[in-house]
């Protein structure tokens, strides 16, 4: 079996909820929830002798979010045809551009996300040094159960999974995605033809998204239910030094410029 083929065949072993068909992989009878891209091979990883970093200061507790986040039936806003959102975390700000026509109902999911809440005091649960970074589980398992099965069509890929770039997560199944998404950290074009179709991209403060904590690895990833279902509280307790965003908002558009002047 080829590199590749592999990577195809580990496509769901970053998440999975359902039961397992990959050896070595833990059975579970939950509900099934967004899997994660595999990556084409492993990156090596540099051992260490430095003291990991003290607990992060934040509450376990999620912070309040919008009541249009309790139904997924109230979030169906178009998305503009372009937008930034803003994304305030633990270590810094970083600005997602999104093009809506690379992959429109990816965008507009994105776009209400963003728009209500739902990504605010999420964890990054999921760094890997030279593949890419994921978040997307909410804080409060209540509305990990509203959200988890919330899946969307797949839109066709348009785009490739470059550094900077910005995709749903999913299963191996079709129209999986729902709220988990990844920044690439490097050109990451294999996942293409697996129909991650990127929506935006990070046109501003990458240098914040290269430093998240990442010294946990795939450990998070593999314990999705747990996540789930026990939101920030047990990320707090078991990975305590995760990397957060405090608060995700869309820019205001910039205003139009103003008319020439008379002559």
């Amino acid at each position: 079996m080829t590199a590749r083929s592999n990577a195809t065949t580990a496509i769901m072993l970053g998440a999975m909820l359902a039961v397992s068909t990959i050896p070595g992989l833990a059975q579970s009878t939950a509900k099934p929830a967004t899997s994660t891209p595999a990556q084409a091979k492993p990156a090596p990883q540099k051992p260490t002798t430095a003291k990991p970093p003290a607990p992060k200061p934040t509450t376990a507790k999620p912070p309040a979010t919008s009541a249009a986040l309790s139904s997924t039936a109230k979030l169906k806003d178009i998305a503009p045809a372009t937008f930034r959102a803003n994304f305030e975390t633990s270590v810094g700000v970083f600005v997602v551009e999104v093009t809506r026509a690379w992959a429109p109902k990816g965008a507009d999911r994105f776009y209400n996300l963003v728009k209500y809440g739902y990504y605010d005091g999420d964890r990054f649960f999921r760094v890997v040094p030279n593949f890419m970074v994921q978040f997307g589980i909410h804080g409060d398992p209540k509305l990990n159960a509203v959200w988890s099965e919330a899946n969307i069509v797949d839109d066709p890929v348009t785009q490739s999974n470059k550094r900077g770039f910005v995709t749903f997560a999913k299963t191996g199944a079709p129209n999986s995605r729902s709220t988990q998404v990844f920044i690439n950290f490097k050109d990451n074009s294999f996942l293409d033809q697996q129909v991650f179709a990127p929506f935006g991209q990070v046109v501003s403060g990458m240098e914040v998204v290269d430093k998240l904590n990442g010294e946990y690895g795939e450990q998070p990833s593999q314990m999705q239910p747990q996540i789930q279902s026990g939101g920030n509280a047990f990320l707090a307790k078991n990975f305590p030094r995760l990397d957060y965003i405090t608060k995700a908002t869309i820019a205001k558009p910039a205003p139009p410029p103003p008319p020439p002047p008379k002559k």
